[in-house]
């Protein structure tokens, strides 16, 4: 004869179970956060204006890429490993010499006292190609073809995070500032001639 269980029974005890239960797993370490660093924190790792930034952290055993995911990673110890933003430039990816133009940071002894001050790095909102139009890349794209690893995800400077990186092409809509000769058809009133 088959055993028959009451459902109310069977609810209670699985309930019951799960009152036992609910404190026997550890308490799981909360994933590192990215930190945000002020801009000029992050401009003074920079040689000039648009240089490559300096390698902030001592050498590690492991390759860049192994932590400079195109994506990011959050890194134990350490923070978070801001992505690479040159992953889906032609002939670089994994196979990269990261230190062809990103050096450690190493000043010791090495410069004497003067008075120089570089010029201030200026952040303000992008410039449009025209009125009501998207800003444009104040960069160029070489290298830096992977967009979301700047402008999106945990490594993100608020100032120039993206609302919208679920879209697929960027540049579709955002163009180079340098690059108004393809669209400056655009920017002419209608029944103006292009010259």
């Amino acid at each position: 004869m088959p055993l028959r269980i009451d459902g109310r029974f069977a609810a209670a005890a699985a309930l019951l179970l799960s009152a036992l239960t609910s404190g026997c797993q550890p308490p799981q370490a909360a994933a590192p956060q990215a930190t945000l660093t002020a801009s000029s924190e992050r401009a003074a790792r920079r040689a000039y204006d648009g240089a490559p930034p300096v390698i902030p952290h001592a050498r590690l055993g492991a390759s860049c890429v192994e932590c400079h995911t195109q994506t990011g990673k959050a890194v134990p110890e350490r923070g978070f490993a801001p992505a690479n933003p040159h992953a889906a430039t032609a002939g670089l990816g994994a196979a990269a010499s990261c230190l062809q133009c990103h050096l450690f940071k190493n000043d010791d002894g090495l410069f004497a006292e003067n008075d120089f001050q570089g010029q201030a790095q200026v952040f303000v909102g992008g410039e449009r190609l025209y009125p009501h139009a998207p800003p444009v890349m104040p960069h160029r794209a070489f290298m830096r073809e992977n967009c979301n690893a700047c402008h999106s995800g945990p490594s993100a400077r608020p100032e120039i995070r993206c609302s919208h990186p679920d879209r697929v092409n960027c540049r579709q809509c955002h163009v180079e500032s340098t690059d108004r000769s393809s669209v400056s058809i655009a920017s002419q009133p209608l029944g103006t001639p292009a010259e």
